[in-house]
């Protein structure tokens, strides 16, 4: 049995007071990556927290007894790490040159392992209608096999993908027996890492034929009641037993009529009598929590609908695409209208619109329950709770078998990262402790996020976790999830005021929580084994090697990494002239990823678009968006500049940064200004207020009506988006092999490259249109423009001719065996595919 060490500091009713959403720390640092081949109870003063106890009922909006449970801890005896000092010197990772480094003899010597595929997949297709357009899906089936987590490997294959990993070996190979240790002490004590991420099924509610059964695990806590609408809020009716790992347990048998002793939709919890004194809180396992008109708390609700009432999924989750191209939302705040859209209203209005632009993936933010609107979701409170702002579970579920139904994923951006500071409604000093989910002290508080951060070495913790990543993907059939903030996770600095330089002595060393890393670890076993065809993302600034490589090698075995550089170095560029821009800098930032390290890549993303920052399209336009963007009147430079640039960014980031795309929802027409959600004045401890917003939404919603007006210009900039988003899925160049960057001219401002069978030629130029440009290609014959973002569809001034024809000749040029002439406008990029290809 773990021990439990608390402080004596009183707990009151902590609200996220920081401001608005979480977006400084971690997410200002690049990274310029070297040459990779690529407890005893102490006593406490009481204290009197809130209580809920006004009788009454709150009803869900719109509308046998078990074992007990052992979480029994293995002793463990923990080898000393030692930091590596070493580090080989760094060097710039040249992607666009010919492949003759050592890259490419390791790439020879090491083949990368054929996956098996887990599940047969037959293709069906099936006919949706998209905003009144007949649109034919194809909807592969998955056959079901038997799912199953395997066993760990060797944990070795690392050192031949990256041999400077070499140097870290003693790091390395403790993080990974360590996670070996992990996986086998929950093999011996819970049966393996498929029934330990079942914790929902033994604790929270469930029910039985012959009644309830509620556990917590509240080590921390004198006593425990089940208090609520069921009996009116009684502390002495439904009194709970504790067994010795510190859960507490309560089973209510049905009524006389074989009714259900807690009525679904009426409101519960647990009252505990605690070191830190009585108190009131929501269950941690809740799957469900509401906010009563005109109350500050919320409520934990009973959510168990009848038969009848639950939604029954109707359609097959699509097969993983190859390549993702990822459409980042927020549901509250997809609506042109000043108010908190549904989850109903996302489904019927906002998923058309994004399978229309030709995105093959929504990720959604703000899903788990989170009572600080203006946290945008990062400050959760209830983690197996869908957000009640939104609709209900049951909403949830119908808006993720629509998607499923026009064949988009649908990814959870997920947060165990950290959690609320909340007392009253989270798991904050829950049983009365400060270590009860969180490390103790100074480390288990974020100082920049005001939020909590998770003990990852405890039993409990790792079973809540798991569990939870578990339940999204069992219970409302997600398809993967974004890992939020998981830089902070891995370092005990939180990767906070560190810049990081590549140097390896950064990534495996005493500043790295291998505790979290091993967590890490597990849930990718999770996710990749149970459910072969989910994608796992990782937002991780820090360029940590071996993120993106599986677990049975030695890695933390994510699929993809947010290429959080990349908006960064947007953001530094476009607060200067592009007359300043360095065609090799823009180069080198987007090429810059590991080898065999898949990345999802952005130009901006919800980070970007927050209030004290700017979109790109208000870097670039400004003031002039709100009077020059109407067709009916005259443009001005500003405005040309801006749509210009706004289009040459987005394709470039897409044409060389990675092998996903994201785009944060508004985006793709340049929405203006920033995302500011509604809030009161705040005072400060000492004394300050800054003042609020009046609580207006009126910045806290998507005005999708501005890229839709045939008579603005933003229409210009979605087209272009959508006819880029086509272009991808037509000829799948960010998953291509093939990727070589034949030109990156300073004076030109030019950047020419090949991704797959397509030529990319990108005039930064202001001023300079360039007749008879040669462009040097790999594959000789007949090319044609498929992608102009001078196009007058797309706002552009139409200067080239889309019928013309592009012939090869045998003149070798920037290192390519032939090319071909062309007109280069100034601030343009174009594509062009062979004729065949083109066709």
């Amino acid at each position: 049995m773990a021990s439990f060490a608390v402080s004596g500091a009183r707990l009151g009713v902590v609200r996220p007071g920081g401001g608005a959403a979480r977006s400084g720390g971690e997410r200002r640092s690049g990274v310029d990556l070297p040459p990779v081949l690529f407890r005893r109870k102490d006593s406490f003063s009481r204290t009197v927290l809130s209580c809920a106890g006004a009788p009454g009922k709150v009803l869900v909006p719109g509308g046998g007894n078990d074992d007990l449970l052992s979480s029994a801890e293995p002793a463990v005896d923990t080898p000393v790490q030692s930091e590596e000092l070493e580090v080989p010197d760094e060097a710039e990772l040249v992607v666009e040159e010919p492949v003759s480094s050592s890259a490419a003899e390791a790439s020879s010597a090491v083949e990368v392992e054929e996956k098996p595929e887990p599940s047969e997949v037959i293709e069906g297709t099936s006919e949706t209608e998209t905003d009144g357009v007949a649109v034919e899906t194809k909807a592969p089936l998955v056959e079901e096999k038997p799912r199953v987590i395997p066993p760990p490997g060797d944990g070795q294959r690392i050192y031949q993908i990256d041999p400077m990993l070499e140097g870290f070996r003693n790091h390395l190979d403790y993080r990974y027996s360590e996670y070996k240790r992990m996986r086998a002490a929950i093999d011996q004590h819970e049966g393996g890492l498929d029934a330990f991420s079942r914790g929902y099924e033994k604790l929270g509610f469930t029910r039985s034929d012959e009644g309830i059964t509620y556990r917590e695990w509240a080590p921390g806590a004198h006593s425990a009641a089940l208090v609520g609408d069921f009996n009116n809020w009684n502390p002495n009716a439904d009194t709970m037993t504790r067994n010795e790992y510190g859960v507490w347990e309560i089973f209510l048998p049905n009524n006389a009529d074989g009714s259900p002793a807690i009525p679904h939709g009426s409101r519960v919890k647990i009252r505990m009598d605690t070191p830190s004194g009585v108190k009131d809180s929501i269950p941690a396992w809740i799957k469900f929590s509401v906010q009563a008109p005109g109350e500050i708390p919320y409520n934990g609700i009973y959510y168990d609908p009848p038969e009848e009432e639950k939604y029954v999924f109707k359609h097959p989750q699509p097969k993983r695409p190859k390549s993702l191209r990822i459409y980042e939302s927020h549901v509250g705040m997809s609506s042109p209208e000043p108010k908190i859209n549904t989850y109903a209203n996302f489904r019927d209005e906002v998923l058309p619109r994004i399978k229309r632009l030709g995105y093959n993936a929504v990720q959604i933010m703000a899903i788990q329950e989170h009572s600080y609107y203006a946290s945008f979701g990062y400050h959760v409170t209830n983690f197996f709770a869908p957000s009640s702002r939104f609709g209900t579970p049951e909403d949830l579920k119908s808006l993720i078998d629509k998607a499923h139904e026009l064949g988009l994923l649908v990814l959870m951006d997920i947060v165990h990262s950290h959690a609320s500071n909340n007392t009253l409604d989270g798991l904050n000093g829950f049983d009365g402790t400060d270590t009860h989910y969180f490390h103790g002290g100074a480390r288990g508080h974020h100082w920049m996020w005001d939020s909590r951060l998770f003990n990852y070495g405890s039993w409990e913790v790792l079973r809540f976790l798991l569990s939870n990543a578990r339940w999204w993907l069992e219970e409302y059939k997600f398809d993967g999830f974004r890992f939020d903030g998981v830089t902070s996770m891995m370092y005990t600095h939180h990767g906070l005021q560190v810049a990081f330089t590549g140097n390896y002595g950064e990534y495996f060393g005493f500043a790295t929580d291998v505790d979290a890393v091993v967590y890490l670890m597990l849930v990718n076993d999770l996710i990749h084994g149970l459910y072969p065809e989910a994608v796992a993302i990782g937002e991780d600034v820090s360029g940590m090697p071996t993120f993106c490589i599986p677990v049975q090698d030695g890695g933390v075995g994510f699929d993809y990494r947010l290429h959080m550089a990349v908006p960064d170095k947007w953001i530094e560029l476009l607060k200067q002239s592009d007359e300043y821009w360095k065609m090799g800098d823009i180069v080198h930032t987007l090429t810059n990823r590991r080898w065999l390290e898949k990345c999802v890549t952005y130009a901006e993303s919800h980070d970007q678009a927050l209030v004290g920052d700017k979109t790109i399209a208000f870097w670039l336009m400004d003031k002039d968006m709100y009077d020059f963007m109407a067709l009916d009147r005259p443009s001005t430079p500003q405005i040309d500049r801006g749509i210009a640039l706004h289009k040459m960014i987005r394709l470039v980031t897409m044409g060389l940064g990675g092998e996903g795309y994201l785009n944060f929802m508004g985006n793709e027409f340049g929405h203006p200004e920033w995302i500011d959600f509604p809030r009161g004045p705040q005072s400060l401890p000492n004394g300050s207020v800054i003042p609020g917003n009046n609580n207006s939404y009126d910045k806290c919603r998507r005005r999708f009506d501005l890229g839709d007006a045939d008579y603005l210009r933003y229409r210009g900039m979605q087209e272009f988006d959508q006819a880029m988003q086509h272009l991808e899925e037509k000829y799948e160049f960010m998953t291509s092999d093939h990727q070589y960057v034949s030109r990156k001219h300073e004076e030109d401002k030019v950047i020419i490259f090949e991704r797959g069978n397509l030529v990319f030629v990108f005039n930064f130029h202001w001023s300079n249109s360039y007749f008879d440009y040669r462009v040097g290609c790999f594959k000789p014959g007949k090319y044609k423009i498929v992608l102009d973002s001078d196009d007058g569809l797309f706002g552009g001034f139409s200067r080239l001719d889309h019928e013309a024809e592009y012939f090869t000749a045998d003149w070798p040029h920037d290192n390519r065996p032939c090319s071909f002439s062309v007109y280069a406008p100034s601030r343009t990029a174009v594509v062009y595919a062979l004729a065949e290809d083109a066709e």
